[in-house]
């Protein structure tokens, strides 16, 4: 195993791509040990390719580009105008409740960022919001799209953990829901301060909220039937992704029209750099879950845990410390594949339920896309709003101190995530 992680800090220093990382240090492995013959990295290499569930994956990243291009995400920034525009904090509400209807149609944090950067954070900076509060507010919101489906985090935690992926969909939407509350209920705070007044001058008639929804209907509806399909059976979530698929090829073809053949293409090519990218991951890290087992590092940690203590929440601490310092360094991609076949077997050992500690898992590496050395939604943010990474740090200190807040909601009230899917599972 110390071949591997030589090879793998050496090859992640020169720069290379973290998926061709991975199958190096790995496959560097089956080199050094006589007793595997390397046929066996080969073939886990290649075995994600044959999953039915990981074939969710590049379906939702279909989805996502698709909506993408069919005006979906104007539709819904006109509906949370409406719906938050009177709140005070004027364009950051707006923007957290934006985020929130996003999580069922980007299913990517990077992505939801870079979007809303351009959409919303440079109309906030010319109306005269703080710059580096522009670009955290967006950073932060993008956090709701780790759980909200569908989201792509989930997928992969629920192939590699073996989870059920529709009970994971489920029990993120309450979650969701709440990070949406606790963000907005943070930007009241400091907009007050700042004195930064609401969007519109008073509350939206009813009139104006159903123009809005009706306008909007077919965009809002993309979470809603996605649960229903899986709720009620009639798919299994990789089925409900292919007909998800139809569905927005339909909406943007037929009833919005504005998907021709030039658009249509542009989303296939889109869509397949993403998949290749993604699948490379997915495939890369299956070899080294491989070797995890073989030299049985989930029991080795665990051990070396239960020797610093036995309480289940002391251990849960240790292992959420770890999630959120690999969040700084890696992908939140990238840690779901590498360490849920370590630290899934020790959260389960220790009592807690795999949904339950999934949920916490993908929120908390999300975090690290927003805090130094390597976060990938905080320099994507404050490139395209020409914010200094200084300023963003320090203007992020309150969202963190929410944030936790929420991680610690989640770790005490383990309802919080698992009564949807006790109730409609």
């Amino acid at each position: 195993m110390m071949i591997t992680v030589i090879l793998f800090v050496l090859l992640l220093i020169t720069g290379m791509p973290i998926g061709l990382v991975i199958a190096i240090s790995s496959v560097g492995f089956f080199l050094n040990a006589d007793f595997l013959p390397l046929g066996i990295a080969f073939q886990k290499f290649s075995a994600p390719t044959q999953s039915f569930p990981i074939l969710a994956t590049p379906l939702f990243l279909l989805v996502g580009n698709l909506l993408n291009k069919t005006g979906v995400t104007h539709r819904l920034l006109d509906f949370a105008r409406v719906i938050s525009g009177w709140m005070t904090g004027g364009l950051a509400q707006i923007n957290v409740l934006l985020a929130c209807l996003l999580g069922g149609v980007s299913g990517s944090a990077t992505a939801d960022a870079a979007m809303q950067s351009r959409v919303l954070g440079l109309p906030m900076i010319a109306r005269g919001y703080p710059r580096a509060f522009s670009a955290v507010v967006i950073a932060f919101s993008s956090l709701i799209t780790a759980t909200i489906p569908p989201s792509i985090l989930l997928i992969l935690y629920g192939f590699v953990g073996n989870v059920s992926i529709g009970k994971l969909f489920i029990a993120g939407i309450f979650p969701g829901l709440l990070l949406t509350v606790i963000l907005m209920a943070t930007n009241y705070l400091l907009a007050r301060r700042m004195k930064i007044a609401p969007e519109t001058t008073s509350l939206p008639t009813r009139r104006e909220v159903w123009i809005s929804f009706k306008n909007g209907f077919w965009a809002l509806m993309f979470p809603v039937v996605l649960i229903v399909v899986i709720r009620l059976g009639i798919f299994t979530t990789t089925e409900a992704g292919a007909f998800i698929v139809f569905y927005a090829f339909f909406i943007g073809r037929w009833i919005y029209k504005t998907l021709d053949n030039r658009a249509l293409w542009e989303v296939l090519k889109d869509t397949i750099s993403d998949i290749g990218v993604v699948m490379l991951l997915i495939m890369s890290a299956a070899i080294l879950g491989h070797i995890t087992i073989i030299d049985q590092i989930p029991q080795q940690l665990a051990e070396s845990i239960l020797q610093l203590t036995e309480n289940p929440y002391a251990i849960l601490f240790l292992l959420l410390a770890l999630i959120t310092v690999a969040g700084m360094l890696f992908d939140g991609s990238v840690i779901i594949l590498l360490l849920t076949p370590i630290l899934l077997p020790i959260a389960v050992q220790a009592g807690f339920d795999p949904i339950h500690f999934g949920l916490i898992f993908v929120v908390l590496t999300l975090l690290g896309a927003n805090t130094p050395p390597v976060g990938i939604c905080m320099y994507t943010v404050c490139g395209i709003l020409n914010c200094s990474t200084t300023g963003f740090v320090r203007a992020s200190l309150p969202y963190l101190a929410a944030f936790f807040v929420f991680i610690i909601m989640l770790v005490i009230f383990p309802a919080i995530t698992l009564f949807l899917p006790g109730i409609l599972m």
